[in-house]
């Protein structure tokens, strides 16, 4: 799914009242927002859908694969995504249905 087509749903979702270049404004906002706060270390927390969060990876030794040689590489934050346990059990579904 792209952000072209999530726009889209929004938009149907919404009904009549509300044109999809609005819906981007949303879906648009929504997702700056998102990112401006995990820029700013902070945790976005939507029930029923999951938790963004920032976790910072430890210093660590990794290798060259060319080379062989030890790297070590750096300690750095990262954007992360848990989901909440309503999101898994849908998801879950998906392996009940295909197979």
């Amino acid at each position: 799914m792209t952000k072209a087509d999530l726009v889209e749903q929004v938009a149907d979702a919404i009904g009549p009242g509300i044109t999809k270049k609005d819906c981007a404004l949303v879906v648009d906002g929504f997702l700056n927002a998102v990112k401006v706060a995990l820029a700013h270390g902070e945790n976005i927390e939507i029930r029923g859908f999951g938790t963004f969060k920032v976790r910072r990876r430890k210093t660590r030794m990794a290798r060259n694969p060319r080379t062989g040689d030890a790297v070590k590489v750096p300690m750095r934050s990262v954007p992360v995504f848990k989901p909440s346990k309503h999101l898994r059990m849908r998801v879950e579904r998906l392996d009940e249905i295909g197979t």
